[in-house]
């Protein structure tokens, strides 16, 4: 696996994590199965896993609520001078403010530091270190592990879920983002006001487990170029989207231009 990531995706992209899969061609058994095939051939179609556990876990806590293009960097910072030994025994000792400092890219990197040193506390406590960590995120009950990682203040589904789907490698894992969360529910595939589980639930059950891991970084990509919260391509030309012919449009009207969020739509 390539150590680079490219910049709009940190989990996507010619050069970013991931082995090119080729699976194989067929009728497509439901519509979200049908939406993440299309996205597939529109993007990449990739498995997933081997990332060192522990440095993933905190990458995904750098990325919450921030940009990659933000957050990229403060990964980088952190790694270039914490990342030389045991990445935990290091964390664990380190100075919360030089940490914050270090990761300052990132955004809320008071919060986010306090968060890593008291993760990667416990994580020395349970596990020892390090590699006994990713021994028992990879090789660990995938339901087992998801449980122990939301045990951790700042962890919720998502990180947990991107930590079991870039570093276990678990099949089945569709970790639901801001994107994934807005274009699951939009295009249909998810009720219009489910919450992000909800959808998580949806997908997990309507898309091969096979698929769930390019399906989640594709989703997003999609999300950022044609899909997008106020402005999606639709409203300028309908046939401007890749998507158009397997989309409810649910929340929005190309006719008024109006953008809502889908569960205003729900009774």
């Amino acid at each position: 696996m390539s150590d680079d990531e490219p910049a709009e995706n940190i989990s996507g992209g010619d050069g970013g994590g991931g082995q090119a899969t080729i699976f194989e061609t067929g009728q497509a058994e439901t519509r979200a199965e049908a939406v993440v095939d299309r996205l597939g051939e529109l993007y990449w179609q990739k498995t997933y896993g081997g990332q060192d556990a522990f440095e993933s876990l905190v990458r995904t806590i750098l990325s919450q609520n921030t940009a990659d293009k933000a957050s990229q960097p403060a990964h980088d910072s952190l790694m270039e001078r914490y990342g030389s030994g045991d990445l935990v025994e290091n964390l664990a000792e380190a100075d919360q403010r030089r940490l914050a400092e270090t990761i300052s890219s990132a955004g809320l990197y008071n919060q986010k530091s306090e968060r890593i040193v008291r993760i990667a506390e416990r994580v020395r406590e349970t596990y020892g270190g390090e590699a006994a960590f990713d021994e028992f995120v990879r090789e660990g009950d995938a339901d087992a592990v998801r449980d122990s990682l939301l045990e951790y203040d700042g962890v919720g589904p998502k990180t947990a879920d991107c930590v079991l789907l870039f570093s276990g490698g678990q099949d089945g894992v569709f970790p639901v983002d801001t994107h994934v969360h807005r274009i699951a529910r939009r295009l249909g595939v998810a009720p219009p006001d489910a919450d992000h589980e909800t959808v998580r639930e949806h997908l997990e059950a309507d898309v091969p487990s096979e698929k769930c891991g390019f399906g989640h970084t594709a989703m997003i990509q999609f999300g950022r170029e044609y899909c997008t919260a106020r402005t999606p391509a639709c409203l300028d030309d309908p046939e401007a989207c890749p998507m158009a012919d397997l989309c409810d449009q649910v929340g929005v009207d190309p006719a008024s231009g109006e953008v809502v969020d889908p569960a205003e739509t729900a009774e």
